[in-house]
């Protein structure tokens, strides 16, 4: 009956890493997404009912460990139901953040019980504190970095780099891999060396993602996501779990590959992004018009006509149309326009917004077809045969002083280029800098012209007056 017991599990497992494998693959087309993501739900709801029903250690166990075991799914599916039902589309990021950190938590404490157990074995087996001390120090790091990333995200925690931080971080790394060694490398571990080893990676992970800025935000959300997947793939190890195994290594694979297009986007490399610390949003770097021209504003009856006799309009999305909740609207301008024979579609630069994919999302959530959303590569060969460029609330993603300003933090990072549009119509609030806390000169260009107020407000009265004509 064990051996049974056994060889379902294992079949489950199997069964639950190809749904895992089914649904990254699928994630990657936006039409499959959906779907993808419900065959891992599923996959991995197989693999954690049939851990508890046929897991030896677990069938032999008390009746209050499957009381607890329950307990923790209710309470955790509860919550999380909770959680992403009231979200908005703005606060994506910070949800996506946060439930990562919940991961990297899970990992460490995973750790932490595992090196107990080792302790009470007797014989402390070498290759397993290895994975121990990994998985606590990755998955520590993981969590601590991406609750300030979330506390960032949300506005309740300042950009701050310490005097010397580098070296402090540097030297802080250096502590926590010796004492790693030494733990792996001694005959039987102290326990207190265990949870300072803890601790030093609780306070490495907040001094990694403290200083670094908010345009490099998306960037840092991919990498800590792959922290938290290598680290459920040290926890697989320790379990001999080939579903949590293959799923950490899923993710954590998945999040280096798209942390490495992310660096590609912005022309930067890694260490550059880690250490640079740009996109302060308290680090404006000079006045408003200092490179020259005059802001020229245009009123939405004249914007709706250069839109209405268009014969090609492209609308550039920022964070700034996640805030305003404008997906639906500026939808329903794209099928107006469409019916007065307007060519329309959208230019979605990789890092626009405040995570990896941001804008996809939130003109899926508005039915916007796939294929009107355009790679960046893509949108630039259409941009000279385009009449009118609709940017909204994107900032440092069509910014020009990625091309032309040597001095300029953002400069070499590769951007929409609207100038080559014909006209260039800005929706935005004010005159504030964007997340990279720089001047944008497109906003001072003769081909430009800016539409200030609220952007769902704005693109309601572009509606109004485009059905008038």
């Amino acid at each position: 009956m064990e051996l049974l017991g056994n060889s379902i599990l294992e079949i489950c497992y199997i069964v639950a890493s190809v749904t895992f494998i089914m649904g990254l693959k699928m994630l990657s087309s936006p039409d499959k997404a959906r779907k993808g993501n419900l065959y891992a739900a599923y996959g991995m709801g197989l693999a954690i009912v049939a851990t508890i029903l046929f897991k030896e250690e677990l069938s032999s166990d008390k009746t209050l460990n499957y009381v607890l075991i329950l307990a923790g799914l209710l309470v955790g599916t509860l919550l999380g139901k909770r959680m992403a039902m009231k979200v908005k589309m703005t606060a994506m990021p910070q949800m996506v953040s946060f439930f990562n950190g919940m991961g990297g938590a899970c990992a460490a404490v995973i750790s932490i019980v595992e090196f107990d157990h080792v302790m009470h074995a007797g014989t402390v087996d070498k290759g397993m504190m290895i994975v121990i001390l990994l998985g606590l120090i990755i998955g520590s790091v993981s969590f601590a970095g991406s609750i300030i990333a979330y506390g960032k995200l949300e506005g309740k925690i300042n950009d701050k780099a310490l005097p010397g931080g580098q070296v402090i971080n540097i030297l802080l790394l250096l502590g926590i891999l010796g004492l790693a060694v030494f733990m792996a490398t001694a005959d039987v571990p102290n326990p207190m060396h265990l949870y300072l080893l803890l601790a030093l990676s609780l306070v490495y992970g907040v001094l990694f993602v403290m200083p670094i800025g908010g345009a490099d935000m998306p960037v840092v959300i991919s990498l800590l996501n792959s922290f938290t997947g290598m680290a459920a793939a040290f926890g697989g190890f320790l379990y001999g779990n080939q579903a949590m195994l293959t799923g950490g290594i899923l993710v954590g694979s998945a999040g280096t590959i798209l942390t490495v297009l992310m660096c590609k986007a912005m022309n930067r490399s890694l260490t550059n992004v880690i250490i640079g610390s740009f996109g302060g949003s308290s680090a404006a770097s000079g006045a408003v018009g200092e490179h020259g021209g005059t802001i020229k504003e245009i009123s939405a009856s004249d914007a709706a006509i250069l839109l209405a006799y268009a014969t090609r309009v492209s609308v550039v999305p920022g964070y700034g149309l996640a805030v305003a909740q404008a997906q639906h609207t500026v939808h329903n301008l794209e099928k107006i326009l469409e019916g007065k024979g307007v060519e329309f579609s959208y230019a979605v630069h990789p890092v626009a917004g405040r995570m990896p994919g941001h804008m996809n999302v939130l003109l899926a959530e508005a039915d916007v077809p796939y294929p009107k959303l355009l790679e960046m590569e893509e949108a630039n060969e259409q941009m000279a045969s385009t009449d009118v460029v609709l940017v909204i609330g994107a900032n440092d993603v069509v910014n020009p002083a990625a091309e032309n300003d040597p001095s300029s933090p953002i400069y070499g990072m590769p951007i929409i280029n609207v100038l080559d549009a014909k006209n260039v119509i800005v929706m935005k609030r004010s005159m504030g800098t964007g997340y990279a806390g720089i001047e944008n000169e497109l906003f001072f260009h003769d081909k430009t012209r800016m539409l200030f107020g609220d952007a769902k407000d704005s693109l309601e009265k572009l509606i109004a007056e485009v059905k008038d004509l």
